[in-house]
């Protein structure tokens, strides 16, 4: 019986160190060249050297100014500000690698379906079928007011809107141009048949569109979906949508709580629980010995922006950090922002958070959970995590760049490819290949982009 195969994914952003506050000044940390394509050319061939499904590519379109009711500490400290945007690099990514895929962030909030399925269309015909599409709703107040509204959507409004927004994305990618539309008959002068080709004919509480799609079907027709909601309606959503969840836990009990709970919501859209994939982000910290691990966690801990980690817990969590006691215990509370980071502190069953200790794990790599040790045990980690917490796979954030991903490379995996626990090489040649096995191009069946019936299904 072939062994379950662990899955990483190289979580990164178009900044100089988003996630790590001030870790930009580390000796080893490469990110303020972010602005140049060797350094994302660099990133996309490491992580394929290791095997990696794709490039994560976060993103936000606003400034984080819930901190003090300023964003001069995001200036200041570089809290994902200056912040590029994410999908200009891929195509020169994609040049210079083969296997690697390229799931970039967009919020539903703030695209259009229309020109958003041509823009993934056109880089999954240029990447040969190697994109994915983080589905965000957007959090940021900043990001709604710079971009024309008065104010952020509720949660619930935003969850429609991408509800609907998607509706439209599969109508486009998935129904408008018929297989064999596409002919390239020379002697008739006929590129395609125009029989095959379909306006969509949408109508909606948010968008009216007629169609057709502008690109022709490319290999996968429907990018992956990735997707990181953690509020009730975030969870439904990806239950209807998502191939994939990105997820932040504190624990192994939490994340099989997940899980279970996100199979079970997943059957109810009529879909499998195995067609859910779980990446939990982790921050491996490796050492010849575990003493010298905890001692490199303690000098990154040394190069932290306290200030920087406090602006960005705070655009995160929509709580102004700056005007709360340090000491009082974080809530329980639902929050219009980012859910999972307030119910990462508020909602562990093992500890009771102070905002002061928040902050402080907060500080490297976003409260993601920490696998620190010999790279032995740092593998006994991921193999716990899967085999016993039923993670498919990791998002990996970085204390420096490219550093994490290297030593992770270098040391980690090669220990679970003798374990038979990660691949040797690429099976098959895109992206959804690579999380669902070869042959597995196009989208499922009982996925709603290809089960019509389930388009009527609201979230």
């Amino acid at each position: 019986m072939t062994k379950k195969q662990i899955h990483f994914n190289g979580f990164i952003q178009n900044s100089p160190s988003p996630y790590s506050s001030g870790l930009w000044k580390h000796e080893r940390d490469t990110g303020t060249n972010h602005n140049g394509l060797k350094y994302w050319i660099n990133i996309a061939q490491t992580l394929e050297r290791g095997k990696f499904d794709s490039v994560f590519i976060a993103d936000v379109l606003g400034a984080y100014n819930v901190y003090n009711n300023s964003y001069d500490t995001a200036v200041k400290h570089a809290v994902q500000l200056p912040s590029h945007e994410p999908t200009a690099i891929i195509s020169a990514m994609a040049a210079f690698t083969e296997h690697i895929g390229f799931t970039p962030t967009i919020s539903t909030t703030y695209a259009h379906p229309y020109s958003l399925a041509r823009q993934l269309s056109t880089l999954d015909h240029l990447t040969q079928g190697r994109m994915g599409w983080n589905v965000v709703t957007s959090y940021l107040e900043s990001e709604a007011v710079n971009l024309g509204f008065k104010q952020r959507l509720s949660k619930e409004e935003r969850y429609n809107r991408a509800d609907e927004f998607l509706e439209v994305a599969y109508k486009l990618w998935e129904d408008s141009w018929e297989e064999g539309a596409v002919v390239k008959d020379k002697v008739n002068d006929t590129y395609a048949e125009p029989n095959k080709v379909h306006d969509i004919h949408h109508q909606g509480e948010y968008f009216d569109i007629s169609g057709p799609h502008l690109v022709e079907p490319s290999r996968q027709r429907t990018p992956v979906l990735f997707q990181a909601g953690a509020s009730e309606k975030g969870k439904a959503f990806a239950a209807k949508h998502a191939e994939a969840v990105f997820t932040k836990h504190s624990s192994l009990n939490e994340l099989k709580t997940y899980i279970k709970d996100m199979e079970k919501r997943t059957i109810q859209y009529g879909r499998k629980k195995g067609d859910i994939l779980v990446y939990p982000m982790v921050l491996p910290i490796i050492g010849k010995t575990e003493a010298e691990a905890y001692e490199k966690y303690e000098k990154l801990k040394s190069y932290v922006s306290h200030e920087g980690v406090a602006t960005l817990l705070s655009g995160h969590t929509g709580i102004d950090f700056s005007s709360i006691d340090p000491d009082e215990y974080v809530e329980n509370i639902e929050t219009g922002a980012i859910q999972v980071d307030l119910d990462y502190y508020a909602k562990d069953p093992t500890h009771k958070w102070t905002f002061k200790e928040a902050l402080q794990n907060h500080c490297i790599g976003n409260g993601a959970v920490k696998f620190i040790g010999t790279k032995e045990h740092v593998a006994d980690q991921f193999e716990k995590w899967a085999i016993e917490g039923g993670a498919a796979g990791f998002n990996i954030t970085q204390g420096y760049s490219p550093g994490t991903f290297e030593e992770l490379i270098d040391e980690v995996v090669p220990i679970l490819q003798s374990r038979g626990l990660y691949r040797l090489d690429y099976e098959g040649e895109t992206l959804r290949e690579h999380l669902y096995g070869k042959g597995n191009q196009r989208i499922k069946a009982m996925h709603p982009a290809k089960n019509n019936n389930s388009h009527t299904i609201k979230v």
